[in-house]
């Protein structure tokens, strides 16, 4: 199988990046009114879909070094957005929550997020933003397996693509 022939396919990494970097100075020049930066955004979003947290794995989630999530809960803590509370099992665990306050927030968050995902959509059919969708689901289910299971990883090197 030859991968690559397009030249378009070609800049496939550089058109997701610049469209998630796109999408997200959208969202904060939206979302600005809040005193938020894209980070603390980030870090409230992580708590919005999975609550108390430990902050070694937001680290992880978003991918930023571990004393760098300590200040930026400092901060966001000091702003009444999130609280730290001791892990139930381990004492030394600090679990991270998003406080009453950033919560009355998240159907405006939302819709300030779907306002952008509408903007950034426009012009595609409900079925292409479907498509677009699943296709990028399963990119990231594919680079999400572990390097044996993906189907194109058992090819050696450079083999099947184009330069």
């Amino acid at each position: 199988m030859t991968l690559m022939k397009n030249a378009n396919v070609e800049k496939l990494g550089f058109l997701i990046h610049d469209t998630a970097r796109l999408m997200r100075k959208r969202f904060q020049e939206k979302s600005s009114e809040y005193g938020l930066s894209a980070a603390q955004w980030r870090l409230l979003f992580r708590l919005f879909k999975e609550e108390g947290v430990p902050q070694a794995r937001l680290a992880e989630l978003l991918e930023i070094e571990p004393i760098s999530v300590s200040r930026l809960i400092d901060r966001m803590a000091e702003g009444g957005w999130v609280e730290r509370r001791q892990g139930t099992t381990d004492r030394r665990v600090r679990m991270v929550y998003a406080t009453a306050k950033a919560r009355s927030l998240f159907g405006d968050v939302k819709q300030v997020a779907t306002v952008v995902y509408d903007e950034a959509l426009a012009g595609m059919s409900e079925h292409e933003q479907l498509e677009l969708v699943r296709l990028l689901k399963q990119m990231a289910d594919n680079l999400g397996a572990p390097v044996g299971e993906c189907p194109v990883s058992g090819r050696s090197g450079q083999e099947g693509w184009t330069k």
